[in-house]
């Protein structure tokens, strides 16, 4: 299904065209494009190419058990859509540097690996839900995170399912029309509140 952004001024068709959908296909992702959405998470820019992103992934194909624990550790509301999906990953930073010094941005680089790995599934006919309702206790407890370690999000990866074998609230949701706010709330110049030329 295709939900493409209604954008002002033009970008790129893969940025277009990615949204997160709810509704996936039990259909697998081939182990090559999954490697080709890593790939492109692992060349992100970083704070001083720290590269504090990890990821922990989950095949329903590959091993149902691996991919029962990912699933427990979302929150119930994502449990309710994200079963279908072939593919479940959690996103986990490296708070520190190497010298031991708090990390303040690795939440924001392992977002930027993220945005990478969107963009490549885009282009490979892919689409990715992030979910920020998953256990960070249970990730953390489940797959033995070391100390210096956090969660960011959860990720369900696959090919787009179909929007009738969600519920009605779900549905709506699928269905409805993208939004975002215009340039003139989120850009500005010369001072707080000051729309930027464009």
């Amino acid at each position: 299904m295709d939900n493409p952004a209604k954008n002002d001024f033009p970008i790129l068709d893969q940025l277009r065209n990615r949204w997160s959908p709810r509704a996936f296909s039990s259909r697998p992702v081939p182990p090559e494009s999954l490697a080709s959405l890593l790939e492109a998470a692992r060349w992100a820019p970083s704070t001083y190419n720290s590269q504090p992103w990890r990821f922990i992934i989950a095949v329903r194909k590959q091993n149902q058990a691996q991919y029962d624990c990912a699933f427990a550790c979302l929150n119930e509301w994502n449990q309710g859509w994200a079963g279908p999906a072939p593919v479940l990953m959690f996103v986990v930073a490296k708070m520190q540097f190497e010298n031991g010094k708090d990390n303040l941005h690795a939440s924001y680089d392992a977002g930027q690996a993220v945005a990478s790995l969107t963009v490549q599934a885009t282009t490979l006919g892919l689409f990715v839900h992030q979910m920020a309702g998953i256990s960070h206790a249970d990730v953390t407890k489940t797959y033995a995170l070391p100390d210096g370690f956090a969660p960011v999000c959860g990720v369900a990866i696959g090919y787009p399912g179909d929007v009738d074998s969600l519920d009605s609230e779900l549905k709506g949701k699928e269905l409805a029309e993208r939004e975002r706010k215009p340039l003139a709330e989120i850009a500005f110049s010369g001072s707080w509140g000051q729309t930027a030329a464009l």
